[in-house]
């Protein structure tokens, strides 16, 4: 390790950078990681553990609703957000110090502060006992994504999702304005929780990319649970009232009243600061780093995972992004990975859950394309008196037979998912699927008793 203070310097300590770290230092290396906020990153500071548990808190209303078919007299509930608030954040800080203590086991040597780049092999850290260069044989840039709020007047009264989890009051009417899966996540938790909600997309339809019938059954569908869903809606200004509360004009010249508004209208690379400029390091047009298939940077001892890529903001895909990286430098290097097939889960009201092509996308990369669909009352409303319906999709290379494209909108979506997932990845095909015995009575069974396709699905 001549010349070098160590052998891999991590700046982030999120779910790509805390394993990448982890995982170099059980092999032998001389591990550094750098990171200023709390260990985890977005995931599970200000992103999918506390948004998924309050999704959860979310759910209870209409638990409490269903109860009554089934037989329960159930005294009319009462939300204590303060107590939720407290319970999130102790179980996060729980998890704090779990990355903390995984961390240290390994001998990874954990460094409170910022860092920037002074050169390929240099980074200086600034922390509150002053400043510090490390000379690293290889940098691993981690950073991950911060919400981006476009520029219009009133700005500085609108909130991101990282300010969501403790807001203070609860907020009794809530303007949520996007329409990717983060609006529609805090769209859903916040009807459920008990606010008037009005979601605004400019958008023909939300959730952009996705399955075009999956967006138009969950628009129906969380449009039953109360909240207001408008498309094609564009918002002009934001202005604070006298009297404390906000007024949303839109474009239309309509104004809508709130007492707080979300803007979650996409995530940019999280760069700013790290003196990328002095090391070489070439930026996309979409502002993230670009690397080749080994996750090198144009600064060949620079490498990046996950968000601070701008490729796919998943953290399943971070972590494995980063295992590729540690094997690539401290082990066989046979380690690859693979974006297709990625599953990925929305947790709005209800869930959606996905794997594979849409029947847009299925039908441009294999021409005919078989189409199988139901959607149908689950077991649960018969007696709960619920109208929330569900929705389930196979597309089906008519070529080969195999299932290409899996879709659901339901109760359970992801853990459901899940499971098939790793059929998909094994290459099933629909015989494999009619040839499995469903599990009854399961909403899942319905995945593997399909038989006839959409008339012209093929």
């Amino acid at each position: 390790m001549s010349g070098f203070d160590c052998d891999f310097l991590v700046v982030g300590g999120g779910s790509g950078g805390v394993r990448a770290a982890r995982m170099a230092a059980q092999r032998g290396a001389r591990v550094v990681l750098v990171e200023a906020a709390a260990l985890g990153g977005t995931c599970v500071n200000v992103g999918c553990i506390p948004k998924k548990l309050y999704s959860q808190a979310a759910h209870f209303a209409q638990d409490f609703a269903d109860a009554a078919g089934f037989g329960w007299d159930v005294p009319p509930p009462r939300f204590d957000w303060e107590r939720l608030k407290r319970n999130r954040a102790q179980e996060i800080k729980r998890l704090n110090g779990v990355y903390e203590h995984l961390l240290r086991t390994a001998g990874v040597e954990l460094l409170r502060g910022w860092a920037t780049l002074c050169d390929a092999h240099t980074v200086q850290v600034a922390t509150t006992d002053g400043a510090r260069r490390w000379r690293a044989r290889h940098i691993l840039l981690a950073t991950g994504g911060t919400p981006s709020v476009p520029h219009f007047t009133g700005r500085e009264h609108v909130l991101t999702s990282d300010s969501m989890f403790d807001l203070d009051p609860f907020p009794r009417r809530l303007v949520v304005v996007g329409g990717g899966y983060i609006a529609c996540e805090f769209a859903s938790i916040f009807q459920g929780l008990g606010a008037q909600v009005t979601q605004l997309y400019r958008g023909e339809q939300i959730l952009r990319g996705f399955d075009e019938e999956v967006r138009g059954f969950l628009a129906v569908e969380m449009r039953k649970h109360g909240l207001h869903l408008r498309v094609r809606t564009d918002v002009a200004q934001v202005r604070r009232e006298a009297d404390g509360s906000l007024a949303v004009a839109l474009s239309s010249g309509e104004t809508l009243a709130a007492d707080a508004v979300l803007y979650a209208t996409g995530r940019v690379p999280n760069v700013a600061g790290l003196g990328l400029g002095a090391a070489g390091v070439t930026l996309s047009p979409h502002g993230g780093i670009v690397v080749d298939a080994d996750y090198r940077s144009s600064a060949p001892s620079v490498l990046a995972v996950g968000d601070v890529t701008a490729r796919i903001q998943l953290t399943p895909v971070a972590l494995a992004e980063a295992m590729v990286v540690v094997e690539q430098l401290f082990g066989s290097g046979e380690r690859r990975m693979d974006y297709e097939c990625i599953p990925t889960a929305v947790f709005t009201h209800p869930n959606v859950a996905t794997v594979g092509l849409t029947e847009q996308q299925a039908r441009e990369r294999h021409g005919a394309v078989r189409v199988f669909r139901t959607d149908f009352l689950p077991l649960r409303n018969t007696l709960g008196g619920g109208t929330e319906r569900v929705l389930m999709k196979l597309l089906v290379d008519a070529a080969s037979d195999r299932v290409v494209g899996l879709h659901m909108v339901g109760p359970d979506a992801g853990e459901i998912v899940q499971g098939f997932a790793v059929a998909m990845k094994a290459g099933a095909t629909k015989a494999v699927f009619d040839a499995t015995i469903g599990i009854h009575p399961t909403a899942a069974e319905e995945l593997v008793t399909m038989r006839e396709p959409v008339p012209g699905g093929a």
